[in-house]
């Protein structure tokens, strides 16, 4: 695999041809409303699992607000605009972050990678069966909301991770994305992730206004994953341009992102062996597929 090293120079290959038949892990980390801090726990909770031994990609979902490569300090030369246009493959625009996490850089402030056709879409992520790195676990970390390419990617993958804020207007679009992922996409599983929250009472108290509302109206299995409480760490290590797990892994939020990991691995995998990144990309397509119309 060949990809451009992350201050721009030359070029790099890495674990190629070593694809294994072992079932790869998707977790896409979501949030009904922007600013809960989604793409933080995206990075550290990959870093974390980079940490531990596990083969991990990171994906910027976020096309039209990606921001993985700056919280990352890393500088790509290409990005996901590029292998949509059909100019370069995923390989190509990957780059290699802290302890060998591969990451797959979106567009910033471009408004034509925000609103893909389903045709895109389904090209995009198409080319994921064509990455010859090796990978335990693919995080997406996908933008705010309830746009289609936020459905699409909570679709296709196996875990959903929710991040609230102990504030009404979080909790709220919280529980209308979560309805609609339901009614809508048939999912039924969603992990609820209380960020920046005071103490552990309070990540409880945040789970437990979500989970009361959809106890009484939806039809679905809610997970309290944990919380990661404030902390003036992670708001230094942002500065720095590094995930707090790498700059203060002693850090209560630091200790928080690994206890997570480590809880997040443990998570049952998919039965079918073989699929590598297949079935995330079946999953996706048929996610996108026009419907047929009905004739009279």
């Amino acid at each position: 695999m060949h990809m451009v090293d992350t201050q721009g120079g030359s070029q790099v290959s890495t674990r190629k041809g070593q694809q294994s038949d072992r079932p790869v892990r998707v977790i896409a980390v979501t949030g009904g409303k922007g600013g809960v801090g989604k793409t933080n726990v995206s990075v550290n909770l990959a870093m974390a699992m980079a940490e531990s031994g596990k083969k991990v990609i990171l994906m910027d979902a976020d096309l039209g607000l990606a921001n993985v490569d700056v919280l990352l300090g890393l500088h790509p030369k290409h990005t996901l605009r590029d292998v949509i246009r059909g100019t370069h493959t995923l390989d190509e625009v990957m780059v290699e972050g802290p302890n060998g996490m591969l990451v797959i850089p979106a567009s910033s402030g471009l408004q034509d990678m925000v609103h893909l056709t389903p045709v895109q879409h389904a090209g995009l992520i198409r080319a994921f069966s064509s990455i010859e790195a090796d990978v335990d676990v693919l995080i997406v970390d996908t933008a705010a909301g309830i746009s289609d390419g936020v459905i699409s990617f909570c679709r296709a993958a196996q875990e959903v991770v929710m991040v609230v804020h102990d504030e009404p207007a979080s909790i709220t679009d919280a529980y209308a994305q979560i309805k609609l992922l339901n009614r809508e996409h048939g999912l039924f599983r969603f992990h609820i992730l209380p960020n920046m929250a005071e103490s552990a009472q309070e990540g409880r108290d945040v789970y437990e206004k979500i989970a009361k509302v959809t106890d009484r109206f939806l039809d679905v299995a809610l997970d309290y994953m944990g919380y990661v409480p404030y902390d003036e760490y992670l708001v230094k290590s942002v500065r720095k341009q590094r995930a707090v797990v790498e700059a203060f892994p002693r850090s209560r939020s630091a200790l928080a992102f690994k206890n997570l990991a480590e809880k997040a691995q443990k998570w049952p995998l998919p039965s079918a062996a073989g699929g590598h990144l297949e079935f995330f990309v079946e999953r996706l397509i048929q996610g996108n597929q026009p419907k047929a119309e009905v004739l009279p």
